[in-house]
């Protein structure tokens, strides 16, 4: 982790080395990242770029790379099934200084029931809007902005002790675009008059959807632990019908986490933007790599890199917890905007809010079945049925107590046939 860190730090700070024709470090690492990676002519042809601007948290200090690893309420605008897995209730706010003047603030809510998850979130992103005549002089001003409202609901079908089940998610979306009314203007009549109406004849609301689908497992774990170590997600984001003859920034997503030490977390992410009005102008591929170390109870790393055509990124980050209170720290480098010494920030307030009494009745479940192998070690049968049954009724799904019944089963079978065949015998 810390020779990732000093790697991204490297490449933001002394790029020259690589390109001695540049002016500064990041014309550096912008040229060479776009000559690794090659220039994009479909870029920007989707509308809202609200959906493509994260909010922050955990989610952008690992530069997206966050489909398959969705532990926190990031999950919102990366996995919709992610609320049914999520440790604990959650609620955040979010602030993130985007390019120029933009920035954007976000709050989200999520929690889950057992294997239903559910969340909600606003999402708004703002800047000022100012024409200037051939004059020089303001004549219109105001505040272009969108916004995203998300409802989200999931399930995990067939979870269990072994297997942590199959999580399938989707949230809805409602997007919305405000543009200032502005002058008939066009740079020769210098018509300074504002033309009402003009900006609602470029504002625009549309609906969308996120399809998520999430499963954990354990892969070449060499730790002990219940918690799985793998996780694969599957996700399509931002489904829906062009605006304004404007196709959305639809994205199909296939990603990977895992945690080959119990502190270290390595993601990646696969994305492949789909343009719905014409799949030929679709924006080509992206990846996104990531990684999490955990230091200390209170303290976690993150660093990633996003390489996209046009918008690579790399991000480090930071998360203090004090407490039920979490505080996200994100420092990026986005090629889309000139470097400075502090190119792009974004903070994240989380608030644990429990998780509903979940870990107090899986410790009422390990007791119960605890005392049911003892019973049984002791030959109290009976004992130990009325332990691995009260097991099941907290927790339906614990297989270790459903295996108990079953060996309990299997011998009264097998003493039932040994008496068979005394009793023929005789």
């Amino acid at each position: 982790m810390t020779v990732f860190l000093a790697v991204c730090l490297f490449f933001s700070l002394y790029s020259p080395l690589w390109s001695a024709d540049s002016q500064d470090n990041y014309g550096g690492l912008a040229d060479y990242l776009n000559k690794v990676y090659g220039t994009d002519e479909n870029t920007g042809l989707t509308a809202f770029p609200v959906l493509n601007v994260p909010m922050g948290g955990r989610s952008e200090g690992m530069a997206s790379a966050f489909s398959a690893v969705v532990d926190d309420v990031s999950f919102i605008e990366y996995n919709p099934a992610g609320s049914s897995m999520l440790p604990k209730t959650e609620f955040a706010f979010f602030h993130n200084n985007w390019v120029a003047d933009a920035k954007l603030e976000g709050i989200v809510f999520a929690s889950r029931i057992e294997n239903f998850g559910f969340s909600a979130a606003l999402k708004w992103l703002y800047m000022p809007f100012t024409e200037y005549n051939m004059f020089g002089d303001r004549v219109s001003n105001g505040y272009y902005s969108e916004g995203v409202a998300i409802l989200n609901a999931s399930y995990n079908f067939f979870s269990g002790y072994y297997f942590s089940g199959l999580s399938v998610g989707v949230s809805l979306k409602g997007a919305f675009r405000i543009m200032p009314d502005f002058t008939g203007n066009d740079g020769v009549t210098n018509d300074d008059t504002i033309i009402g109406g003009s900006g609602m004849s470029q504002s625009a609301v549309m609906g969308m959807a996120d399809i998520g689908f999430l499963t954990r497992f354990n892969m070449l774990k060499p730790y002990n632990s219940r918690e799985k170590n793998a996780s694969a997600a599957i996700v399509i984001r931002n489904l829906g019908p062009p605006s304004k003859k404007e196709p959305l920034p639809t994205v199909l997503n296939a990603a990977i986490s895992y945690k080959p030490l119990r502190p270290l977390l390595i993601s990646f992410d696969f994305n492949l933007p789909l343009n719905m009005t014409s799949v030929s102008l679709s924006e080509k591929p992206y990846f996104a790599f990531g990684l999490s170390a955990t230091v200390a109870n209170f303290l976690s790393l993150r660093a990633g890199l996003m390489l996209k055509s046009g918008s690579s990124r790399v991000s480090v980050g930071s998360a203090i917890t004090l407490g039920k209170i979490a505080v996200d720290i994100n420092y990026t480098l986005d090629l889309l905007t000139q470097f400075q010494t502090m190119n792009r920030i974004s903070l994240g307030v989380r608030f644990d809010l429990g998780d509903g009494g979940r870990k107090q009745r899986s410790d009422k479940v390990d007791e119960l079945y605890l005392l049911g192998l003892d019973a049984y070690s002791r030959g109290a049968q009976a004992e130990a049925r009325e332990y691995f049954t009260e097991a099941l009724k907290i927790n339906p799904r614990f297989d270790p107590a459903k295996e108990g019944l079953a060996m309990l089963n299997n011998r009264e079978e097998l003493y039932q046939r040994i008496e068979d065949l005394y009793k023929l015998e005789f």
